[in-house]
């Protein structure tokens, strides 16, 4: 399923029109990219929780040379199912 399919579903099920469902699914990736931002949480029961991890600094080794590096520490974005969404998957 691709953005366009997932917008025509919301439509569907919601009873409204494609663009209502665009701006809908919009607002949410800007809700989560804004909590992202702060460095903060976005729970949703019995789906999951989207929130950043923090990574240490380290150091590592370069695979071509075998040559030391330091990789610094990092924020990436993370997402942990729920446990509705764990079952659906089985």
């Amino acid at each position: 399923m691709n953005r366009l399919d997932l917008i025509n579903k919301i439509a569907k099920d919601a009873g409204i029109s494609k663009k209502q469902a665009g701006l809908a699914l919009q607002s949410f990736m800007d809700a989560v990219k804004m909590v992202m931002k702060k460095d903060d949480e976005l729970t949703l029961p019995k789906f999951g929780r989207f929130y950043v991890k923090k990574t240490k600094a380290r150091t590592g080794r370069n695979p071509q040379t075998g040559e030391e590096i330091k990789i610094p520490a990092k924020k990436r974005p993370a997402f942990r199912a729920g446990k509705e969404l764990k079952i659906a998957c089985k």
